[in-house]
């Protein structure tokens, strides 16, 4: 077996190194996050980017058995923010100087709601005069609507795996059409062709899930190109099916350092993607977001969605920041990345140097 000094010292890594690197000790880990903080630093630099959020909707037509605003949930309050609410949050965005919003909902393909998505982003740029960037998060759709959205405006989709392995996505999801493996890849790659800065992600400490399990979503990233990554902590619900398997997930801080490791790693096998630090990181660790900065990741998504939604819009329990104004929100995250040694890069786009970088 290599020496975590031998392996951090390599610039491609075998699945067999990657899970040495998230199966390190104390000490491994430390180091781990001394080189991903190097690598982050030399390849992409010091300079943490936002990404206003707005969640416009809690409406899905999706059941995943992990998450609080799945179709089944009937105990919670169903909201559509119009769209006069929506673009004041991105002139809110766009006069703080942050440069990118992100459009966030539930998973919905009916065509009231994709026109309602064209007309969000042909208004964000008319009234930004084009300077805004705009990332979505809204599933699954046909390569149509993707091309649709693209022309309107939108430059980055973020899709998430939730995990790569089939077994365990198929444990995590009910067995259906709506909510198929080979559907989601093929969305991905549907993503990909159409142009869009491509983002996924996992979520970490899931029931059943294994080190390999992790080490294989990393070169599940690797492999399919991708150009920006958000993952994070699984943290259960308490309306949610998987909230019965809460005895058999490892300790919070289990699963808030392997998160860690996970984003030191992804780091390092990719090192000119973008990561986000992950808002659920807070939910475990108060400065959970600024550690992730210091171990690889450069996007930060403050939420400016209005206040008055934000509670329904819990994906998991605990979500942090909930009743916190779009500038309250701003201010605290601002002191905390000047104190994680980060800038800001207010007015920039911060899109994904790897995606440049295969042009």
């Amino acid at each position: 077996m290599k020496s975590i000094d031998n392996i951090l010292a390599q610039s491609v890594f075998s699945r067999e190194d990657i899970i040495q690197l998230l199966s390190s000790d104390v000490v491994g880990r430390n180091k781990l996050y001394e080189k991903a903080a190097s690598v982050k630093r030399n390849h992409v630099g010091n300079k943490v980017y936002y990404r206003g959020l707005v969640e416009f909707s809690n409406i899905c037509f999706k059941n995943c058995y992990y998450c609080g605003i799945r179709a089944g949930n009937k105990n919670i309050n169903r909201y559509d923010i119009s769209e006069d609410a929506i673009l004041k949050a991105v002139k809110y965005a766009h006069d703080s100087h942050y440069a990118s919003v992100v459009f966030q909902a539930g998973e919905r393909d009916d065509d009231e709601f994709i026109e309602k998505v064209c007309r969000l982003l042909r208004k964000s740029k008319e009234i930004t005069k084009g300077e805004i960037g705009i990332t979505i998060s809204v599933g699954e759709q046909s390569e149509e609507v993707y091309q649709k959205w693209f022309d309107c405006g939108a430059h980055r989709f973020l899709l998430r795996i939730e995990s790569s392995n089939r077994e365990l996505f198929n444990k995590i999801h009910p067995n259906n059409a709506k909510h198929d493996f080979d559907k989601r890849i093929a969305a991905l790659r549907l993503l990909k062709k159409t142009g869009y800065q491509t983002g996924t992600g996992v979520m970490i400490g899931l029931p059943e899930q294994t080190i390999e399990n992790l080490a294989d979503d990393i070169l599940f990233f690797e492999e399919f190109d991708i150009d920006m990554i958000g993952m994070g902590p699984y943290i259960e619900h308490a309306e949610t099916p998987m909230f019965e398997q809460k005895d058999l997930l490892w300790s919070l801080d289990e699963r808030f350092n392997m998160a860690l490791k996970m984003i030191a790693t992804l780091r390092l096998v990719l090192p000119d993607i973008n990561i986000a630090a992950a808002t659920a990181l807070q939910a475990i660790d108060q400065i959970g977001r600024e550690k992730a900065l210091k171990v690889g990741a450069n996007i930060i998504m403050p939420n400016i969605t209005p206040t008055v939604h934000r509670t329904d819009y819990q994906l998991y329990q605990n979500k942090p920041c909930i009743d916190e104004s779009a500038s309250d929100c701003n201010n605290c995250l601002e002191a905390r990345i000047k104190i994680a040694g980060d800038s800001i890069g207010y007015g920039e786009w911060g899109d994904s140097l790897h995606f440049k970088n295969k042009k």
